[in-house]
């Protein structure tokens, strides 16, 4: 299977890999090393992840659907938003992964180790809180300031 024009196989050593948005729709992966990946909105939807290593990938919002994660290694992984319905995530190793808002409808869990996984988001400390607020009001004065500039030209 070719990304970017790259042949990527099983067994693969794509660890630290920036695949983010990445179409790997049906993709063999199986065994494949995607330790610490960004994995960010990938579609992975029927993938063969059999065995693969995801341990801290980053797979918020990835599309996961009916994608074959048996014996995958998902420690610390982050599956937020992610798609996971009708996936076979049998003996899969989820210690500590956090899926919350993730759609498991379907998908087989046989087996699959859930110690300390985060199934819901818990409430974030006010200075979190505080510091996101004010993240976002200065990306909006730049985008303000911006668009003035783009006005006044």
């Amino acid at each position: 299977m070719k990304v970017n024009g790259y042949e990527i196989k099983s067994f693969a050593n794509l660890r630290g890999t920036y695949l983010k948005d990445a179409n790997l729709y049906g993709a063999d992966l199986r065994g494949a090393d995607l330790k610490d990946a960004n994995l960010y909105g990938a579609d992975l939807r029927g993938a063969e992840l059999e065995g693969a290593n995801l341990e801290c990938a980053d797979l918020r919002y990835a599309i996961l659907e009916g994608a074959n994660l048996e014996g995958a290694d998902l420690r610390d992984a982050d599956l937020k938003g992610a798609d996971l319905s009708y996936a076979n995530l049998v003996r899969a190793d989820l210690r500590f992964a956090k899926l919350w808002n993730a759609d498991l409808r379907g998908a087989k869990l046989e087996g699959a180790n859930v110690t300390g996984t985060i199934l819901e988001k818990k409430e974030e400390p006010q200075d979190d809180k505080d510091l996101k607020i004010r993240q976002l009001e200065e990306e909006l004065k730049k985008y303000k300031d911006t668009l003035k500039e783009l006005l006044d030209t």
